[in-house]
Protein backbone atom coordinates (compact mmCIF):
# COMPACT_ATOMS: atom_id res chain seq x y z
CA UNK A 1 0.00 0.00 0.00
CA UNK A 2 1.32 3.39 -0.96
CA UNK A 3 -1.45 5.74 0.16
CA UNK A 4 -3.79 5.92 3.13
CA UNK A 5 -5.58 8.87 1.55
CA UNK A 6 -5.04 11.39 -1.22
CA UNK A 7 -2.43 13.36 0.77
CA UNK A 8 -1.19 10.83 3.36
CA UNK A 9 1.28 8.16 2.32
CA UNK A 10 1.51 4.85 4.14
CA UNK A 11 5.14 5.70 4.98
CA UNK A 12 4.02 8.98 6.61
CA UNK A 13 1.33 7.21 8.62
CA UNK A 14 3.67 4.68 10.22
CA UNK A 15 6.94 6.67 10.33
CA UNK A 16 8.67 6.82 13.69
CA UNK A 17 12.30 7.62 14.37
CA UNK A 18 11.96 5.88 17.74
CA UNK A 19 10.64 2.70 16.11
CA UNK A 20 13.51 2.75 13.62
CA UNK A 21 16.11 3.36 16.33
CA UNK A 22 14.74 0.60 18.58
CA UNK A 23 13.97 -1.87 15.79
CA UNK A 24 10.22 -1.85 16.52
CA UNK A 25 7.92 -3.09 13.75
CA UNK A 26 5.29 -0.35 13.54
CA UNK A 27 3.04 -2.14 11.04
CA UNK A 28 -0.71 -1.64 11.52
CA UNK A 29 -3.25 -4.44 11.18
CA UNK A 30 -5.98 -4.20 8.54
CA UNK A 31 -8.36 -2.91 11.25
CA UNK A 32 -5.93 -0.19 12.38
CA UNK A 33 -5.21 0.77 8.77
CA UNK A 34 -8.95 1.04 8.12
CA UNK A 35 -9.27 3.40 11.11
CA UNK A 36 -6.40 5.50 9.72
CA UNK A 37 -8.23 5.83 6.41
CA UNK A 38 -11.45 6.84 8.16
CA UNK A 39 -9.61 9.51 10.19
CA UNK A 40 -7.99 10.84 7.01
CA UNK A 41 -11.34 11.01 5.23
CA UNK A 42 -13.09 12.86 8.08
CA UNK A 43 -10.29 15.00 9.54
CA UNK A 44 -7.05 15.21 7.58
CA UNK A 45 -8.33 15.65 4.03
CA UNK A 46 -10.97 18.32 4.84
CA UNK A 47 -8.38 20.14 6.96
CA UNK A 48 -5.75 19.88 4.22
CA UNK A 49 -8.19 21.35 1.71
CA UNK A 50 -8.92 24.27 4.04
CA UNK A 51 -5.23 24.82 4.87
CA UNK A 52 -4.42 24.91 1.16
CA UNK A 53 -1.11 23.08 1.40
CA UNK A 54 0.83 20.34 3.17
CA UNK A 55 0.53 19.67 6.91
CA UNK A 56 3.26 17.88 8.84
CA UNK A 57 2.22 14.68 10.58
CA UNK A 58 4.22 14.35 13.81
CA UNK A 59 2.67 11.04 14.81
CA UNK A 60 -0.12 8.87 13.45
CA UNK A 61 -0.13 5.12 14.02
CA UNK A 62 1.79 3.71 17.00
CA UNK A 63 1.91 -0.01 17.76
CA UNK A 64 1.73 -0.98 21.45
CA UNK A 65 5.50 -1.51 21.72
CA UNK A 66 6.25 1.89 20.20
CA UNK A 67 3.64 3.61 22.34
CA UNK A 68 5.18 2.08 25.45
CA UNK A 69 8.71 3.03 24.33
CA UNK A 70 7.77 6.71 24.05
CA UNK A 71 5.80 6.71 27.30
CA UNK A 72 2.42 7.16 25.63
CA UNK A 73 -0.87 6.64 27.43
CA UNK A 74 -1.93 3.00 27.75
CA UNK A 75 -5.28 4.14 26.28
CA UNK A 76 -3.71 6.05 23.37
CA UNK A 77 -5.96 6.25 20.33
CA UNK A 78 -2.78 6.31 18.21
CA UNK A 79 -2.57 2.54 18.86
CA UNK A 80 -5.92 2.05 17.14
CA UNK A 81 -5.05 4.32 14.20
CA UNK A 82 -7.66 6.77 15.44
CA UNK A 83 -5.45 9.74 16.42
CA UNK A 84 -3.04 12.00 14.58
CA UNK A 85 -0.70 14.77 15.74
CA UNK A 86 -0.41 17.67 13.31
CA UNK A 87 1.99 20.59 13.06
CA UNK A 88 1.84 23.25 10.38
CA UNK A 89 5.54 23.72 9.79
CA UNK A 90 4.88 24.84 6.21
CA UNK A 91 3.39 28.22 7.11
CA UNK A 92 -0.02 27.89 5.46
CA UNK A 93 -1.99 28.15 8.73
CA UNK A 94 -0.92 28.23 12.36
CA UNK A 95 -1.55 25.34 14.72
CA UNK A 96 -4.06 27.59 16.52
CA UNK A 97 -5.94 28.21 13.27
CA UNK A 98 -6.04 24.48 12.50
CA UNK A 99 -7.23 23.73 16.05
CA UNK A 100 -10.03 26.29 15.72
CA UNK A 101 -11.04 25.07 12.26
CA UNK A 102 -11.31 21.45 13.40
CA UNK A 103 -13.19 22.46 16.56
CA UNK A 104 -15.69 24.61 14.66
CA UNK A 105 -16.15 22.61 11.45
CA UNK A 106 -15.37 18.91 11.79
CA UNK A 107 -16.70 16.00 13.80
CA UNK A 108 -14.00 14.65 16.15
CA UNK A 109 -13.66 12.52 19.25
CA UNK A 110 -10.96 14.58 20.98
CA UNK A 111 -8.92 17.60 20.04
CA UNK A 112 -6.03 18.65 22.24
CA UNK A 113 -4.14 21.95 22.26
CA UNK A 114 -0.73 20.40 22.95
CA UNK A 115 1.42 22.64 25.16
CA UNK A 116 2.73 25.83 23.50
CA UNK A 117 1.24 29.04 24.87
CA UNK A 118 -2.13 30.80 24.88
CA UNK A 119 -1.70 31.94 21.26
CA UNK A 120 -0.45 28.75 19.57
CA UNK A 121 -0.03 25.09 20.56
CA UNK A 122 3.18 23.23 19.78
CA UNK A 123 1.03 20.77 17.80
CA UNK A 124 -2.59 19.63 17.52
CA UNK A 125 -3.76 16.15 18.54
CA UNK A 126 -7.07 15.08 17.03
CA UNK A 127 -8.90 11.77 17.05
CA UNK A 128 -11.91 10.35 15.24
CA UNK A 129 -13.97 7.25 16.04
CA UNK A 130 -17.24 7.64 14.11
CA UNK A 131 -19.90 10.29 13.62
CA UNK A 132 -22.09 8.57 16.22
CA UNK A 133 -19.39 7.76 18.79
CA UNK A 134 -17.30 10.96 18.72
CA UNK A 135 -17.40 12.81 22.06
CA UNK A 136 -16.33 16.24 20.80
CA UNK A 137 -13.96 16.68 23.77
CA UNK A 138 -11.82 19.83 23.62
CA UNK A 139 -8.76 19.83 25.87
CA UNK A 140 -5.45 21.50 26.58
CA UNK A 141 -2.28 19.64 27.59
CA UNK A 142 -0.16 21.39 30.22
CA UNK A 143 2.84 20.47 32.34
CA UNK A 144 2.27 20.56 36.10
CA UNK A 145 5.09 19.53 38.43
CA UNK A 146 6.84 17.84 35.52
CA UNK A 147 3.80 15.76 34.58
CA UNK A 148 1.35 16.22 31.73
CA UNK A 149 -2.25 16.94 32.67
CA UNK A 150 -5.26 17.52 30.43
CA UNK A 151 -7.79 20.24 31.09
CA UNK A 152 -11.20 20.47 29.46
CA UNK A 153 -11.58 23.81 27.70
Amino acid sequence: MEKISKHVSYKEGVKSNTATRLGIDNTPTAYQLSNMGILCDHIFEPLRKWVGGPIKINSFFRCEDLNQAIGGSSRSQHCEGRAIDLDDTFGHKTNAEMFQYIKDNLSFDQIIWEFGDDTNPDWVHVSFISESDNRGRVMKAVKENGKTSYQLI
